[in-house]
Formats: structure tokens, C-alpha cells, sequence
């Protein structure tokens, strides 16, 4: 692996579990046994590095993402495999991240915004009207409303105010959320399909 880019996967996983702002380039260059002139060599600050791994992950989790979507042989399986898939990364995040990002670091910021309002939001109105071709969501939904609806989600997951991390976790409310929306758009068909994946058995 080349050095740059195990700078980058080390100081990701020291983002994750720390947050962005309390990592230094003294901490990476320390974490990985390398001497700062090495690290400098390759990024001359620490934003250069946030920006750098925020464009690696963001590549990752589409690649992961279009390899779910095609995978998957209904809308709603698709969807499962999203939040189980979710809750994977999001375990073990440090609840300042989002933060952190907003706060000290805006061009890494930036890149997720624009990454959440064209790819992510791509990815829901394309989920949305595959599973209304397949009679699993309603036909009258307001897929732009609906959508945007859901994108929001994303930043209501980090709201340390409504959702103290201490009380909440990522995973939980992911998890909630998730299901609330599918729920909420699913037809009958979608629902008893919803039910086998979640091992629920309502009264009809």
C-alpha cells in the first residue's frame, strides 16, 4: 500500500474514533510509528488530510452503495441492506464528527454537503420510484418531498441537541429512522415484505 494512502486509512480510523479536532499530525505521524518530515512530505496540514480522507470515504460508500442497489432484488431489500450496512459504519463514530467537520474544516464540509444533496439524494429518488414500479411503495408518493424528507435524516442523526449521543446512538436512531420511512411509504405489499426482513408477524 502506498504511504499516502495508509496515512489516509490510519488517520480515518483515528478521526472515527477520536473526532476530527482533538487528532493532531502529531498524533498520526506518533500512531504510525513515522517521523513528522515523513508526514509533511505528503501533506503540508492537517485540512489537507480531513479533506483527503473525507474524498477517499465518500468514493467508498458509493462504490458500496451502487454494489447494494444492484445487488439487491427488491427496492425494500435494498433498503434493509442500507441500514444494516449503516449501522456498520456508524458504529463506533465518535459523536463530534459531523461538528467538527461543520465547524473547522469546510472544505471537507463542503464535499460531504455536496455529496449528500446530488449523490445521496440520487440514490433515495432512485430507490423510491424503483419501488413504486414494484408495487412495494405507494403510487401516490411525493418522491422530491419524500426524498429531501429522508436526506434530512442525515444531519438529524448527529443533532446532539434533540439526540444527546450519550443517550442515543447513531446506530439506534439510524435504525429507527429507517424503518420509519419505509414503513411510511410501503404499500401491503411492501409492509408483509417489510415484516419478513424485520421477523414481525402482524394480524392482517
Amino acid at each position: 500500500m502506498e504511504i499516502k494512502e495508509r496515512i489516509l486509512n490510519h488517520s480515518t480510523t483515528l478521526f472515527m474514533r477520536n473526532g476530527i479536532k482533538s487528532v493532531s499530525m502529531d498524533d498520526i505521524a506518533a500512531s504510525m510509528a513515522m517521523s513528522k518530515k515523513t508526514l509533511y512530505k505528503w501533506f503540508e496540514n492537517k485540512d489537507q488530510i480531513v479533506l483527503a480522507t473525507m474524498d477517499q470515504h465518500l468514493g467508498r460508500v458509493q462504490g458500496d452503495c451502487e454494489a447494494m442497489a444492484g445487488n439487491a432484488a427488491t427496492a425494500v431489500e435494498e433498503m434493509m441492506r442500507l441500514t444494516t450496512w449503516a449501522e456498520q459504519q456508524f458504529s463506533g463514530v465518535h459523536p463530534s464528527i459531523f461538528y467538527d467537520l461543520q465547524k473547522y474544516y469546510p472544505a471537507a464540509w463542503q464535499l460531504f454537503v455536496a455529496h449528500k444533496s446530488t449523490y445521496i439524494l440520487a440514490q433515495i429518488t432512485q430507490n423510491l420510484r424503483r419501488g413504486m414500479a414494484e408495487g412495494l411503495y405507494r403510487p401516490d408518493l411525493d418522491v422530491e418531498v419524500i426524498a429531501r424528507m429522508h436526506l434530512s435524516h442525515i444531519d438529524l442523526m448527529f443533532n446532539p441537541d434533540l439526540l444527546p449521543p450519550a443517550q442515543f446512538t447513531p446506530q439506534r436512531v439510524r435504525r429507527a429512522l429507517d424503518e420509519h420511512f419505509l414503513l411510511g411509504v410501503a404499500t401491503i405489499k411492501g409492509h408483509k415484505l417489510i415484516n419478513q426482513y424485520r421477523h414481525v408477524t402482524e394480524e392482517e
